[in-house]
């Protein structure tokens, strides 16, 4: 059986890990933005991608390791969170923390790409004459709408929206958590969903696109996660409380 101080601790950690990794990741993703344009540069072609990756060599590699690994952090709290909450039995979060993982991961492939798999293609684009280039420029769309567009954004949001809108019924429902973050959880989920329109419009001309959805959406997701991570702790904390008030409450001599 566990004991009650390491369900707080548990908690603790799992709170200050949700907070951290969205804290390390917008700050990782806001130096990508003002140095690559990031995410607005995904939607340009080679000719225009690669000499400007290339330009920005070595350097930014680092920051696409760093915004990779940042995010890939998140998937040790949504690991943990079914026992911080005391629902690792429930096999509906289970479902969603598998989900919620599986997404981490896919999106951390189509970060990584850009480590180990754009590099390569960036040196030939610039270095090449004009059959290397359009060489280049098939395989880089080709990897570019496999590794970026299908598993890191189609499957890597859908699974974490999944997982969040899961996470935010159970929260609504059971009142684990303050109800408001459940609502909360669900309207960002909505909005970042709404952001597979700019997405499919890569793979089929012309589908509706809201360019909006996708800065509102990954902002309010991330804001979300750095609320949820909040919440467990001021949860643990006030459980932490209780507990040396009880144990205060018990006479002096009493105790086993």
């Amino acid at each position: 059986m566990r004991s009650p101080d390491s369900d707080v601790g548990l908690q603790r950690v799992t709170g200050a890990l949700f907070v951290v990794s969205a804290l390390a990741f917008a700050a990782a993703a806001t130096i990508l933005s003002v140095t690559f344009d990031w995410p607005d540069i995904l939607r340009e072609p080679a000719s225009v991608v690669l000499p400007a990756f290339s330009a920005g060599v070595p350097g930014l590699i680092w920051i696409w390791f760093a915004t990779a690994w940042a995010y890939g952090l998140l998937a040790v709290p949504i690991l943990l969170l079914p026992a911080a909450l005391g629902l690792r039995d429930d096999p509906v979060i289970r479902v969603a923390t598998y989900a919620g993982a599986a997404s981490v991961l896919l999106s951390l492939i189509g970060f990584l790409r850009w480590v180990f798999v754009v590099p390569p293609l960036a040196r030939s684009y610039v270095t090449g004459d004009a059959t290397a280039r359009a060489a280049v420029d098939a395989a880089w769309t080709a990897q570019h709408q496999f590794g970026g567009a299908l598993l890191g954004e189609h499957l890597g949001q859908l699974f974490v929206i999944g997982w969040s809108v899961t996470l935010s019924l159970i929260i609504l429902r059971a009142g684990i958590l303050p109800r408001w973050l459940g609502a909360v959880g669900l309207l960002v989920s909505i909005i970042y969903f709404l952001n597979q329109g700019d997405i499919l419009a890569t793979a089929v001309p012309g589908f509706p696109v809201w360019d909006l959805a996708g800065l509102l959406g990954s902002t309010g997701w991330g804001l979300w996660i750095t609320a949820l991570g909040v919440s467990i702790l001021i949860r643990s904390a006030r459980r932490r409380g209780g507990q040396v008030t009880a144990f205060a409450d018990v006479p002096p001599g009493s105790a086993p």
